[in-house]
């Protein structure tokens, strides 16, 4: 009796995606999962919907190397606009507390840039999905209720503006897992005296997989398609 041909799926795959715009990581998790019909398929970092860039998958057997991919160093690519807050640090909440900001200059920026390199202790976003006595603090955030978060360790080897065209600052950031780019975005706004936000966010790079190597949801979904092909 011939024995059915193994799920290469199942086996184990790393596939790196270019994330959409306004999709969330586990739309993509959903999409692939339902394409390729097995269960076992994870993401290796949260990327949120108005981000987007590297986001790794893992299927199968390869599920088990979620946890060392997360662990990695991490490189992002993106925009801090001055002159105003939102209550989510991002553009998932609208502007708001509006100040001057033509008093920045490139050197401040720089300066404050050298300020948040390093090992830091940042306190991570109201809306976010750190857990608080067993509930996502994001949910006690859209009921208006305030938590006090614990800052914790990060480590920012490598921050810089790559390009200023105030109100718009653009970035390049290397730095650890754990770091909230949305509030380091918030910090730099308090440390500049007129308030920041994060504008756009693009994911370049996890430990040693790069952004070019990835490919966009229509050439993943074509490239299992390939994939189940070749193994039936």
């Amino acid at each position: 009796m011939q024995q059915a041909p193994k799920n290469i799926f199942e086996e184990g795959e790393v596939l790196l995606i270019n994330k959409p715009l306004e999709w969330t990581s586990f739309d993509v998790v959903r999409k692939i999962r339902n394409t390729i019909k097995i269960k076992k398929v994870g993401h290796a970092g949260t990327l949120d919907p108005l981000a987007t860039g590297l986001l790794i998958l893992c299927t199968g057997k390869f599920t088990k190397r979620i946890n060392e991919y997360m662990a990695q160093e991490k490189e992002y690519t993106g925009t801090f606009t001055f002159g105003a807050t939102t209550p989510t640090y991002d553009l998932e909440s609208e502007p708001q507390d509006f100040k001057d900001f033509n008093g920045i200059t490139p050197e401040q920026l720089a300066a404050i840039a050298r300020q948040f390199t390093g090992n830091l202790l940042q306190v991570p976003p109201m809306h976010s999905a750190i857990k608080k006595d067993g509930k996502r603090v994001y949910e006690l955030a859209r009921k208006g209720q305030t938590i006090e978060l614990e800052p914790r360790k990060i480590l920012i080897s490598e921050f810089e503006f790559t390009k200023i065209e105030l109100p718009v600052a653009h970035f390049r950031v290397v730095c650890s897992t754990g770091t909230y780019i949305r509030s380091l975005a918030n910090d730099v706004g308090q440390a500049a005296g007129c308030g920041a936000y994060l504008s756009s966010l693009c994911r370049t790079r996890i430990g040693a997989f790069t952004l070019d190597q990835a490919m966009t949801m229509e050439e993943a979904l074509e490239r299992i398609n390939q994939l189940v092909k070749a193994n039936q």
